[in-house]
Formats: structure tokens, sequence, C-alpha cells
């Protein structure tokens, strides 16, 4: 495993993060969550990602207690606040309020005095920017928090909080979390560019968009049963992508995997942790195994002909629009 820094700034996190995103329905599959967070400690994953709406704070609780074992400084946690945690009506967003009650919440389920790094999980457009950034810049004064970042935020948004911020003496968000990979493209023109110009990490979530990168999926047949296709959260994440044009186009990126002597997943991989600016590739994993071969990516150089023959095989299929940069996810 090779680490990087977060951005500009002096955390280092590992190049392939765990997220516990999968942790999530039966018992059953929470406790193949908690062996894969195990297994990841193994393979030198450092940074752990969780959120409290994943099944309403039960993967926090499920990190918790697998972490409980290893020396807190050791690793790296980042949650997000935003989706609903309950039925109230400040149960959501990002005011004082919720920031506040949802961080002190993660605390307790995680089992630490601390977060490392504490993000907005989407742009609140009920509460004032400055509100939310006073509210993370409270946390970090207090200790609580170490550093604050943002997910699927777009440009415009980023900017505002980058400014509100500087003018009012607020620590700075370090860090953004996009959805990012061969497919999912949308960060390039104006995100990636902002996070260079001002210094800021970024941790790329989906690199084998969720699990269509694999070669598993085929064109014109059903999804394998096991899969998340047939899960009911997952169907809805990974359906832009199940169609004939796109699953064609990833059977003709099987040459270029075997070319470089990785499989397809690891491919994907790769690719996003070789473009510029991607601090790290979180991935999830349905079992330790699986986890193992994205691991596998970790280190792993691929030339720039052979990203531009990938380019190629894709062309017309990728989606580049920045104006679906927020991606909406369905609450698990």
């Amino acid at each position: 495993m090779e680490y990087r820094h977060l951005g500009k700034c002096g955390l280092k996190v590992s190049e392939i993060a765990y997220g516990t995103w999968t942790a999530r329905g039966s018992s059953a599959a929470q406790a193949i969550a908690e062996q894969c967070i195990y297994a990841a400690l193994e393979m030198g994953i450092t940074t752990f990602d969780t959120a409290d709406v994943y099944t309403r704070g039960r993967a926090e609780e499920i990190l918790g207690k697998a972490l409980g074992s290893v020396r807190r400084e050791s690793v790296v946690i980042s949650t997000k606040v935003y989706w609903p945690v309950g039925d109230g009506p400040n149960d959501r967003g990002l005011s004082r309020k919720h920031v506040t009650e949802s961080l002190h919440a993660s605390l307790r389920r995680l089992n630490t005095d601390y977060i490392d790094l504490y993000q907005a999980h989407r742009y609140d457009h009920e509460t004032p920017l400055a509100e939310t950034l006073r509210a993370f810049d409270d946390l970090v004064r207090a200790g609580k928090v170490l550093y604050v970042g943002v997910s699927e935020w777009r440009a415009e948004e980023i900017t505002a909080a980058l400014r509100i911020a500087d003018q009012m003496g607020f620590d700075r968000i370090v860090s953004v979390q996009a959805q990012y990979n061969m497919l999912w493209r949308v960060v390039e023109p104006e995100v990636l560019p902002l996070c260079a110009a001002e210094g800021l990490g970024h941790l790329a979530f989906s690199p084998v968009a969720q699990g269509a990168l694999a070669g598993k999926y085929l064109p014109s047949a059903a999804p394998p049963p096991d899969s998340r296709a047939r899960d009911l959260v997952g169907s809805q994440l990974i359906a832009r992508w199940l169609n004939d044009p796109v699953l064609t186009a990833v059977q003709r990126l099987a040459p270029l995997a075997d070319e470089a002597g990785l499989s397809l997943a690891q491919l994907a991989v790769a690719w996003t942790l070789q473009n510029p600016g991607v601090s790290t590739a979180i991935v999830g994993a349905s079992r330790p195994e699986q986890l193992r071969e994205n691991v596998a990516a970790a280190g792993v150089t691929l030339g720039d002909d052979l990203m531009r023959r990938i380019d190629a095989t894709l062309a017309g299929t990728a989606e580049r629009d920045p104006g679906r940069t927020a991606s909406p996810r369905p609450r698990p």
C-alpha cells in the first residue's frame, strides 16, 4: 500500500480507502463488512469512509467496533452529515443544530473522541453556507474534528465555501469526495481543476462504477444472481450503465487489462488513481477476496498510451456533463 497527502494538507491517506456503504441489509452482510474491515487493515489500508446515514448509523457502529482493537492514531476515519437520520424536521441538512448533534452521534457510534475528516454529504440549499462553515469551524476548534471536506458539491458551491472561509477566518475545507471512474467523469471540466488550483484532495468513490467496470455484466444478458444489480438500492445506482453500448465497450477493455496484467476491476481502480488530483480511491466490497483484488491496483502505473487507448475504447459512453456533478444517491 502507498500513501498520499490529502491535497495540500498534512494528512496522509492510503491510496485505497475502504468504504462502508455496503454494510447494509442482513446481519450476514454486516458481518461480511466487518470481515472486510479486518482484511483492509491487514492489507495496509488506513483510511475508512462512512456516513451517519448508511444503514441509519449501523455502518458507523460496525466500523467503530472493528477498529476498536487498533491504535486510533494509525487510522483515518471519515464520516459525513446531511441526509435524514430521523423523522424530525431538524434531523437532516447542514444547520448548526443538525451538524453538531450528528457529529456527537457519530462519535458515539464510532467509539472515538474525534473524526479525522468530517464532510458535508451534499450541499444544503436551505441553510446559509456561513452557518454550516461556522459549525464545522467550531467543531475543529473544539478538537472533535481535525479536517473538514465536502461530498458531491458543484464547483461554484465549493468556491463559495472557500471564499466565505477566507473572509471569516474559518478552517478551510481540505477535500472533495466525488464519484469518479472511467464512465462517470463529470468532475473533470470544473471540479478537478478547482481542486488543483486550491490544493484540495479528491476522494474518488465508485472507481469500478458499482461493478459495471468489473466485466461481470454482459451485453443482452441478465445480471448475475449475486450481483449488486439485483440489490434494490444497488440496482438504482448501476442502472445507468446496464445498457448494451456501455457493457460492450467495457468488454473491449479486457485485452487492455490483460496487456497490463490486471483484471478489469484492477484496471478501473488504477485508472482512477492515475488521474491528477486523486488522493485516494474509495472501494467497497461484498467479500474480502473482492477487496484484495482491488487493493492490488495500488501502486500500479498505466502508461500514457494505454490511458489514451482506454479513452478511445470508451468514447461516447462516458458522462462528462458538469451539470451532473452532484449525482443523486438514494438513501440506504
